[in-house]
């Protein structure tokens, strides 16, 4: 799947407020040892280090463009080119940030025992992630892949929409090995310019990656038309012409 670092920037602000919330919520400790797993452009790891202005911070993503703009962005702090399902730093980390980022892998609770593992005691991970699936943005991607001419070449994509667990689920993983767990589920709602065109350009930068990538450019097409009239009449716009984006993230904050 590629991913294009000036697409994601281009909504950097509405982005970047939930690693803001996120990091906010971090035990305030000694962190000398900060990790951002996942970490895009940069904009979650310039938080970070901002957050902990002493630590000695490091980042990694397997995206080449991402790592760029990151790499650009923080010239000081060390990127690395790492799938996170093959990161083998076993720390330990004081913090371990993931932000928007575990949605794309499956077998969370093989993922969130591996995390803990690199975590140093009192340490913590703390994690966001997009809790959007049963939206109607998502949900007609997956109405448009399955119906068009494409739908064959785009089920993968589609399956690989793993449900993601509710906050509960976490709070069961998570208890047994960790000292402290918060968990909560926050709604942003985001205006848009352009009504579905701008619905549209936001998921462009990150659901609708899976969706897109296989696609020739002809089919691509047909499919964001298709896609795009689908979301006017799912979030009509206001009498400004925006859409008020409702997009619910879940937070976890687990300290060792």
């Amino acid at each position: 799947m590629t991913w294009s670092a000036a697409q994601y920037t281009a909504f950097e602000r509405e982005r970047t407020r939930p690693v803001r919330d996120l990091l906010a919520a971090v035990p305030t400790r000694d962190v000398r040892t900060a990790v951002d797993i996942g970490c895009g452009p940069g904009n979650s790891t310039e938080l970070l280090v901002a957050r902990f202005p002493g630590a000695m911070v490091s980042a990694i993503d397997n995206s080449p463009d991402m790592l760029a703009a990151a790499r650009k962005r923080l010239p000081n702090v060390r990127f690395d080119d790492i799938d996170i399902e093959h990161w083998h730093d076993s720390g330990p980390f004081d913090l371990i940030l993931a932000n928007a980022v575990l949605q794309w892998i499956p077998d969370h609770r093989r993922v969130f025992a591996n995390l803990i593992e690199k975590v140093a005691d009192g340490g913590t991970l703390a994690v966001q992630m997009p809790d959007n699936l049963d939206e109607p943005a998502h949900r007609l991607m997956r109405e448009v892949a399955a119906e068009g001419p494409w739908a064959a070449k785009l089920a993968p994509a589609s399956r690989s929409r793993e449900a993601r667990h509710d906050a509960a689920w976490y709070y069961e993983l998570l208890r047994e090995s960790c000292s402290g767990i918060d968990v909560w589920r926050t709604t942003y709602h985001h205006p848009l310019a352009g009504g579905a065109v701008g619905v549209v350009e936001w998921f462009k930068g990150s659901g609708l990656r899976p969706f897109l990538d296989p696609l020739d450019p002809t089919e691509r097409d047909a499919y964001v038309a298709r896609y795009t009239s689908a979301i006017a009449n799912a979030h009509p716009a206001l009498a400004d012409g925006s859409v008020l984006l409702p997009f619910p993230r879940l937070f976890i904050v687990a300290t060792r």
